[in-house]
């Protein structure tokens, strides 16, 4: 049976944790600086990806411990920057941008389409990168987390005035940034993944 993986709350891992030795018995944790791994007594085995590695002390008070992430999400269509405080959201820029479709003209029409996209595109990103200056440039953060598209997220974090922010951590899945989506995003970047062995 193939490994599965699963996304624990960070407010639920204490209960999935003891919840795996009622299932699996006796259980040997092995800690390491991005893994801690569980294997019961009926020979399951689980590995836990440590939240903002490297695991400091206990790994349920490392994912519980407050810190201040930010969240640069881009798409085409749009961007959201936010500084979170654990899971508030305390600074945010979010906004909007029209990308031309593809189209099915051929030739000279086509070329004409694709020119003008990626100006639009161009546009947008650098966008997006002014509210990421402002939003997130001064901020003394734990880690950024990303999500969207990753060649768009690339293209604004390619901006100068962010050098040295570098994305960690899970990709956050998001299909539209809007202000809504944003403040949502601690469930996906403070949640626990955990491997299974069956």
């Amino acid at each position: 049976m193939p490994q599965r993986e699963v996304s624990v709350g960070v407010d639920r891992l204490e209960r999935w944790l003891a919840g795996f030795t009622e299932r699996h018995g006796d259980t040997r944790t092995t800690t390491a600086p991005e893994v801690v791994s569980l294997v019961g007594a009926d020979g399951a085995q689980a590995w836990i990806d440590v939240p903002f590695p490297p695991l400091r002390g206990d790994l349920i008070e490392h994912a519980l411990r407050p810190r201040r992430i930010g969240v640069l999400l881009v798409r085409r269509s749009g961007y959201a920057a936010g500084v979170f405080e654990g899971a508030d959201l305390v600074a945010s820029k979010v906004g909007s941008s029209y990308v031309q479709g593809t189209t099915k003209a051929g030739g000279w029409s086509q070329q004409r389409y694709a020119r003008r996209r990626a100006n639009q595109a161009t546009a947008a990103f650098a966008d997006a990168a002014d509210a990421a200056v402002r939003v997130l440039g001064d901020q003394h953060l734990d880690a950024l987390v990303a999500g969207g598209d990753r060649e768009a997220v690339k293209a604004v974090l390619a901006d100068r005035r962010l050098a040295g922010l570098e994305p960690t951590g899970p990709w956050l899945t998001v299909k539209d940034p809007k202000l809504r989506i944003l403040a949502t995003m601690p469930e996906q970047f403070r949640a626990v993944r955990i491997r299974l062995d069956p």
